[in-house]
């Protein structure tokens, strides 16, 4: 499955929409993820945004050796874009230490 984390934007076809954080989130906990697109701002930043994915995911890598999908940035949002990439960044290269 490749999910989508958007607000606005269409959805591409052959992705899974998700509009908030924790739904991305149970999608990556069920399993089957092979893609996922983040948005970074998603219209309410007290329900998250798309860095709070990045973060969920980095932690899982960490601490129980969850295996992530790929990982992709839509957002415009230029800052928060290279917030996410650094993190994204990071996470693969966990992978890479812990896969060796």
């Amino acid at each position: 499955m490749k999910i989508y984390l958007d607000d606005e934007r269409t959805t591409p076809d052959g992705w899974h929409r998700a509009y908030w954080p924790d739904e991305a989130i149970d999608l990556l906990k069920a399993g089957d993820v092979t893609e996922i697109s983040l948005d970074h701002d998603l219209g309410d930043d007290e329900r998250g945004t798309g860095y709070d994915v990045v973060i969920w995911i980095e932690e899982q890598v960490a601490l129980h050796g969850f295996v992530p999908p790929a990982m992709m940035v839509h957002s415009a949002n230029v800052s928060a874009r290279t917030k996410m990439e650094n993190g994204i960044r990071a996470i693969e290269t966990m992978v890479r230490k812990r896969d060796g």
